[in-house]
């Protein structure tokens, strides 16, 4: 069993639930921005294809409390990234802070791929990453000095699925979009203007 994690615009966590309960996954938590729910492999596959309103799918990999670099470049070591990324897997790293005493996300960042590639030395005895195989990016959140680590699933957003690469920027996200439809009393029998 998974844990995945979706995160969204503040203000639709309950559709986001509500939409992941439809897909029929297990043990769904709503908060602030994110949902997280268990769910199997093949789940996945199923979140990215019919999630509307979520921006993207996370495999959290790991979640622990860290108020200093030390604890975070610690946590972030114990996870099995060996299990995850290859020896020549490329693994960017994105983060984000919010009202933790880590709150500079660029070092965090830094601390968490040095802590990635020092677990990734000693697994597969090398001492540099060429990293040009597949990608596979790293998401790290810390909210409130918990932290919670995945891999991004989703590689676009979600609401960039393809549709409209050749178009200009839409006006509103297609997520939001899809969350203000969710949100009238339209029904599939009636016209939507």
């Amino acid at each position: 069993m998974a844990t995945y994690m979706i995160p969204c615009l503040l203000g639709l966590e309950k559709l986001v639930g509500d939409e992941v309960k439809r897909l029929g996954l297990k043990n769904v938590r709503v908060e602030n921005g994110r949902i997280f729910c268990d769910g199997a492999p093949d789940d996945c596959a199923r979140l990215n294809i019919n999630l509307r309103c979520g921006a993207r799918v996370l495999l959290v990999l790991g979640e622990f409390p860290a108020r200093s670099f030390e604890e975070l470049f610690q946590g972030v070591k114990a996870i099995p990234w060996e299990n995850y990324i290859p020896r020549d897997g490329a693994f960017p790293v994105k983060g984000y802070s919010i009202t933790s005493q880590l709150h500079s996300a660029p070092a965090c960042q830094s601390i968490v791929k040095k802590a990635m590639v020092e677990r990734l030395k000693n697994r597969y005895g090398v001492t540099w990453f060429p990293e040009n195989g597949a990608s596979y990016p790293l998401r790290v959140f810390l909210y409130k000095d918990m932290v919670t680590v995945g891999i991004d699933t989703s590689g676009e957003s979600l609401h960039k699925r393809g549709y409209r690469t050749l178009t200009s920027k839409a006006p509103i996200t297609e997520t939001l979009a899809a969350a203000l439809i969710l949100l009238t009393p339209w029904n599939r029998d009636r016209i939507l203007v």
